[in-house]
């Protein structure tokens, strides 16, 4: 197989590492978090507009100071009755220095006065790998969903217990990895990146 034998993930999020880990592994990746490698690197400020310009922005980031293919994830929640919010916010939805749970609850306070049959959402993914020769591989995923007021689940992070499937009958905390990984926006575009590296 060509290509790099390490990537560089361009994050310090423990549960999106694993997800990376469980597909790029079984390709003969080695899989490496930016905390293994430079753990005193700040990280980038996420000044982009859009999925795409923020995971770029990170990809290159941390390629340039790691000298090593990278690949960086922007994702989030699309709420279609908070026109879209909290989108590229999502991991900040409830300030700078939140957590998943004040997130959590910002949402449900938002969603307090919206019918269940309105409360249709989707996560979306983007990933962006950048190489130090400058090429570039790109993928996009989506997960549609409705969102509970309702926490069901342990696994998973993020909005991950509130977003249910109606077609499984399950949040995504409920799925296990396997489950997630097939389903989830970050699979979907995980599983379109790994086959266009497969072929490489």
């Amino acid at each position: 197989m060509k290509g790099p034998a390490t990537i560089v993930m361009a994050t310090h999020n423990d549960g999106k590492i694993r997800e990376f880990r469980s597909v790029l592994e079984p390709l003969g990746y080695r899989v490496l978090s930016v905390r293994e490698l430079m753990p005193s690197l700040a990280e980038p400020e996420e000044t982009g507009l859009t999925f795409m310009e923020n995971a770029s922005l990170k990809a290159a980031y941390y390629m340039k100071h790691t000298g090593l293919p990278c690949l960086a994830d922007d994702s989030g929640l699309i709420v279609d009755a908070l026109d879209g919010r909290p989108g590229v916010f999502s991991a900040r939805y409830a300030g700078e220095d939140c957590d998943d749970e004040r997130n959590n609850r910002k949402l449900i306070r938002e969603l307090a006065h919206v019918p269940y049959e309105k409360r249709t959402a989707s996560y979306a993914c983007v990933l962006v790998l950048i190489r130090p020769d400058g090429s570039k591989e790109t993928a996009e995923g989506r997960c549609d969903g409705i969102v509970r007021d309702v926490y069901a689940g342990a696994g998973g992070f993020g909005y991950d217990p509130l977003f249910y499937l109606p077609q499984l009958g399950k949040t995504m905390a409920e799925l296990s990895l396997a489950e997630k990984n097939q389903i989830s926006h970050r699979g979907r575009a995980l599983r379109q990146l790994a086959d266009r590296l497969s072929h490489e």
